[in-house]
């Protein structure tokens, strides 16, 4: 358990579905702030700074190009957040990336790569997602770059996106863990396979549990392993979570993503954080931003059960 003072946490927004096929997404940042993440996680005593929203190109809302939608946009957006994280990082504070569509994690984990090259820190990141997020421009149907921001950091993609950070690739398959998974195309399925990336699929967690799942997730991780969750907020199952413009059913229950956030956060090691693919459009009274402020809170040490 890392017994160090905990770092003050930045909050990022990043208003913009750019990368997306539903608007909306957009708006998930000032949703966060309405549900009161700021308040909630002071509130555990940790120090909070909400550095307000970035700015960047808005969405065209424009056919596929060669297999991408908005690459142009979408590059610009992911070097901004990217620079944002990565300041943070170099200055000590942990970077909280408020989405915004999940494309965003292309430059929020490029930046975290890199700040752990530069300390020679190692890197495991969680990928916490209904969707393995490991497209190409030949498989997508849509063109649509939410869906390849993992293939992307492992270097499979155009070089305005696999180059932010200065290093391709910006990651190593073998640093991912998947958990949650529950919707991956075919060909998609292949690339997966092709790079080894290690996935707890909703199979894997039904028949094995999701304590057995995260202790595999989280196993080698010590002091110096800088870690990262990627937390795209369909993960969860859309009767608990229905704000988000890609609902996929059976996902993880409230007590299993509970549970996950505990977990993780029992490691003392967790360094950064994406909130990703909240999509007020499509949600019932904030509530789905409400169930995402809850589960942040556990992922910052607030437990459920009565333990020391």
């Amino acid at each position: 358990m890392n017994t160090t003072s905990p770092p003050t946490l930045s909050l990022i927004g990043a208003p913009t579905d750019i990368g997306a096929g539903s608007r909306g997404a957009s708006m998930g940042p000032e949703a966060l702030r309405v549900a009161g993440i700021q308040r909630a996680l002071e509130a555990h005593g940790m120090t909070v700074v909400d550095l307000g929203n970035l700015s960047g190109p808005i969405n065209p809302w424009l056919p596929p190009v060669d297999g991408y939608r908005h690459l142009d946009e979408v590059a610009t957006w992911n070097q901004t957040v990217h620079e944002a994280v990565y300041a943070e990082l170099k200055a000590g504070r942990l970077p909280v990336l408020l989405g915004g569509d999940h494309c965003l994690a292309i430059g929020s984990i490029s930046a975290i790569a890199r700040h752990c090259r530069e300390a020679r820190r190692k890197l495991r990141v969680l990928w916490l997602d209904a969707h393995a997020d490991f497209n190409t421009h030949l498989l997508t149907p849509s063109g649509n770059t939410h869906g390849m921001p993992v293939a992307c950091l492992c270097g499979n993609g155009p070089q305005a996106l696999t180059g932010i950070g200065g290093t391709t690739p910006a990651i190593n398959p073998k640093w991912v863990r998947q958990i949650g998974i529950r919707s991956v195309d075919a060909g998609e399925k292949r690339l997966v396979h092709e790079a080894d990336l290690e996935v707890f699929d909703m199979r894997y967690i039904d028949e094995m549990g999701m304590r057995q799942a995260m202790e595999l997730a989280l196993a080698t991780i010590d002091t110096n392993t800088h870690l990262h969750v990627s937390f795209d907020v369909d993960f969860l199952d859309p009767d608990i979570a229905p704000g988000v413009g890609t609902t996929v059913k059976g996902g993880p229950t409230y007590r299993e993503a509970q549970l996950c956030m505990e977990m993780i956060a029992d490691t003392g090691r967790l360094a950064s954080l994406d909130v990703m693919e909240l999509n007020p459009a499509f949600d019932d009274h904030n509530r789905t931003a409400e169930v995402a402020v809850d589960l942040i809170e556990s992922l910052f040490g607030k437990s459920t059960l009565m333990r020391k």
